[in-house]
């Protein structure tokens, strides 16, 4: 059950959001996804390919947008890498110390 608790504690705090879009939250539990198939780190380093894959997003481009707005909105704590061969860096902003 404490898997689901980062997901459940992102939805309460997206409640009353207006700017979150089913697209943020495709994403943003791709994210998640792809971070308990590495063991649970925070931050992880993440090429917008595999994201894509597992949020079933059709575009580098919407990614890329809806990554910078969970960024602005403050969800997640985002560094572009710019380099080919080292993913971006995502931070969790929501999770306990139990689930490192």
């Amino acid at each position: 059950m404490e898997k689901i608790k980062p997901l459940s504690d992102f939805f309460t705090a997206i409640e009353n959001d207006y700017r979150i879009s089913p697209m943020h939250i495709a994403i943003y539990a791709a994210l998640l996804q792809f971070r308990s198939v590495k063991g649970f780190i925070n931050p992880i380093f993440v090429f917008s390919s595999e994201i894509i894959v597992i949020a079933k997003v059709s575009s580098a481009n919407t990614y890329h947008k809806c990554v910078q707005e969970l960024h602005q909105y403050g969800y997640i704590k985002y560094r572009p890498s710019f380099k080919k061969n080292r993913g971006s860096e995502v931070y969790f902003l929501f999770l306990a110390d139990a689930d490192n």
